[in-house]
Order: C-alpha cells, then structure tokens, then sequence
C-alpha cells in the first residue's frame, strides 16, 4: 500500500501530479513529496519498523514509490557509533557518528537518495538514468543503475579524483568528464534531460531523491532509543540532506513515533565554499552563489540547489553553522582515525571541524548530546591525505634490526608522555 500522494511546492503550496516534475511553475519553487500523515499515524508504529530488515525501506510508508523497492535491500540502516574517544578529545560528555562511510554498495550516504530515485524512475517508466555528480553521486547512480539494468550517463568535472571517477566507471555507465564546476555540468544536465527525457537523479526526479535522505533522520531516532539528540551537524552541498534530516524528524513526531523537542541541526561547509554559511551570517533567505575553492570536491557546490531550505531549517529549529579550511578539514580527518578508526572523506573532517568549532564557540555544550553526520568514505579521496602521513619505516629481515627500531619507538613514546 501505498501513502505517497503526490508533489507540492515548498514554497506556494501549488499541487503536482507524480511525474518527474522538480520545480514550480508558478513560483519556481522546489517540488517536495506528500503523503497521507493519516493513514500513516493509524497504521505505522516503532514495533512494525522494528521487525522489518535492517535497510531504508524499512521506513517505505514515508517514502515517495507506488509499488515494491527496487533497489537498495542493503542499503541504509548504517551504524550510529557511540564515540567516546572522540569525545573526550573535544571535551563533550555524549557523542555519535552517523557512520554513512559504509553504506551499501558505494560507501556514502548517497545509496539512501539514489535507491529512492531509481525505484521511482523504474516506476515512471524512464529507461535512461543519470546524474550531475561531485563523486559519490555517481559512483551510486552507476551501480544502481546496472542493478536495475538501466542505461546510464554520469557526468562529472574533469578534475575529479581519479578514484571516483574509478568507482563511477566500473559499473559500466558512460562517464561525461565535463570542463567545467559542478554548477555549469548541473545546467547542461538540466537541458540534456529537458531535451531527451532522461531521468537525472539530482534534477528532474530530485523530488524523490531528497526524501530517500530522510532515512539518515530515521535511523537516527530508531539507533537513539527512539528520542532525539540535541545536536545535529551535517554537512552541506547541494543541500539535500540537512533539511531533509530535518523533515524526517518532523514527520517521525507527526506519526507519533518520537516526542519531544527537535534537535538543533547546524551546517557544516569549507570555508572554500560556503554560500551557505555567508547567508547565515548576513541574514539572507537564499545564499549567494560562490566559485568553490577547497579540497572537498564532494561539497564544493557554489550553488546549492536547496540553500534556501538549509538555511530555513537551520534557523527554525536554532541551529547554526560553521566553516573548515583544507588544513583543519584535514587535522580533523586525522583526529577521526586516530580515535574512532574511522577514515572519513574531507566532507566528513569538514563536518567534523565543524563541530569543534561549535564546541569551541559554546553553541554546543560539552554536557549536550550530539550526532555528527559522516558522509562519504575517505579511501576514495586518499591523495589528499598524502602528504600529511608519516612515510613507512623501512627495515631489513633481522629481528635486531627490529629491535634498535623498537628502542627508538619506545624512548619516543616516553618522551611524548
């Protein structure tokens, strides 16, 4: 059964039927998916959720498909690691880590927003899939693709890292190394799809994309014991994903589900790029676009198709943002390894820069409990580590050899102590 009932315009209200349909026509607002809270209350509860298998359909009544998934019945449902270690180092008494760096089959949590818009794009009868991608887009629209034995086009900057243009390519999809910034490669998506039909992932079936972000909010009240944290930080791109986070939490309460006050969800971009952040700070509606400069590629979008909802939902349920450069997103990469043993993308050591820096500003009180969002896997963008890293000890096949290294390690341990 089905409780997806349409589109509406987030900002006039204007109502559209379910087709591949992701801006207004009177207003040019973005389209958002409805449904019937109803029908959802009486018949969805946590014990229902609870039985079914641990993956983001597990919460299919909230989500927009008529028929049965698709796609990702391994995707979702990532683990919510209490990172006591971490903690300690940034002074906070209770910390989480939204693991999505291991999501199913790609790595981050673009598996959630692509199973949705894949099922969706099978069901509206669309035979070639597509995306304008940063990286971890896609590498998932590929690989969902060739599950679902779609054709498929992934188009990406030509500077890209090689090894995501790597997990794009092996799947097999025709991969259109663009010379330009996402933002130009986004406007010719926009045009390819217009002209030919095709189902772009993030642009005409982004209505149905976003909401498969929503299950990273899910997850996280189920994996908290069914309550809210007090802090969210999740990083920004195109904008998907924050307030998509905060729309789960809405429409978890709605249904009786949770209850409480809704987390303060903050914003996390590089300083390189943060249009987000400027319009936070300048009290603008709608951020201005910018010319990004920064190592995260996954989030260097100088014009986020959902900034305008960033910034509401940041401000309604009072949160704020923050900003890491190169260097602090790679100190806290670093940082996040050596605590928690998690290698996280530089769009995760933004996010987690972030969150020091909020701690540091007394936004977040080190007796408040947060949840860092961790986005994307850091094996994929390793060449930015590169020069940070101590070289490897190069030693013979001699245990005396080893043992003088050994002394060395342990007189350098003492004095570090």
């Amino acid at each position: 059964m089905s409780y997806f009932t349409g589109l509406q315009c987030s900002m006039c209200g204007t109502t559209f039927p379910a087709e591949a349909l992701y801006v207004c026509d009177q207003c040019l607002g973005p389209l958002e998916a409805t449904y019937d809270v109803a029908k959802i209350r009486a018949s969805v509860s946590r014990e229902l959720i609870e039985r079914r298998p641990p993956n983001l359909w597990r919460y299919r009544e909230f989500l927009p498909i008529e028929g049965e998934p698709r796609t990702g019945f391994f995707s979702g449902f990532t683990p919510l690691v209490r990172a006591d270690r971490l903690a300690r180092e940034l002074g906070l008494s209770e910390l989480y880590l939204k693991d999505d760096s291991i999501n199913h089959p790609t790595l981050s949590y673009k598996d959630r927003v692509v199973s949705v818009a894949a099922t969706r794009a099978v069901e509206l009868g669309i035979k070639i899939f597509g995306c304008a991608s940063t990286g971890n887009l896609g590498n998932s629209v590929a690989a969902h693709a060739a599950r679902l034995g779609l054709q498929c086009y992934v188009f990406i900057p030509r500077t890209l890292e090689p090894a995501k243009i790597l997990g794009s390519a092996v799947p097999g999809p025709h991969v259109v190394a663009v010379d330009g910034t996402y933002d130009d490669i986004n406007r010719l998506c926009t045009q390819v799809g217009d002209r030919y039909g095709w189902g772009f992932a993030n642009i005409n079936l982004r209505s149905y994309y976003a909401e498969g972000a929503k299950t990273l909010g899910f997850e996280i009240v189920e994996q908290y014991g069914w309550r809210f944290p007090q802090h969210v930080v999740s990083p920004v791109a195109g904008g998907t994903l924050l307030p998509r986070i905060g729309r789960g939490f809405r429409e978890f309460r709605e249904a009786g589900l949770v209850s409480g006050d809704l987390p303060k969800i903050h914003a996390a971009q590089a300083e390189g790029c943060a249009p987000v952040i400027h319009a936070l700070d300048e009290g603008l509606a709608h951020p201005d676009p910018v010319k990004p400069n920064t190592i995260a590629s996954s989030i260097a979008i100088g014009n986020p198709a959902d900034g305008f909802q960033v910034v509401k939902t940041v401000r309604e349920t009072g949160g704020s943002g923050a900003t890491a450069t190169d260097a602090q997103m790679i100190d806290a990469i670093h940082l996040l390894a050596c605590t928690e043993g998690i290698f996280t993308e530089p769009a995760g050591g933004a996010t987690l820069a972030a969150t020091i820096s909020l701690v540091e500003r007394g936004v977040i009180q080190k007796n408040e409990s947060v949840v860092v969002c961790i986005t994307g896997n850091g094996y994929k963008t390793s060449t930015v580590m590169a020069d940070s890293l101590r070289k490897p000890t190069e030693l013979g096949r001699s245990l005396k050899e080893f043992k003088e290294f050994f002394a060395r390690c342990h007189e350098q341990h003492q004095a570090d102590e």
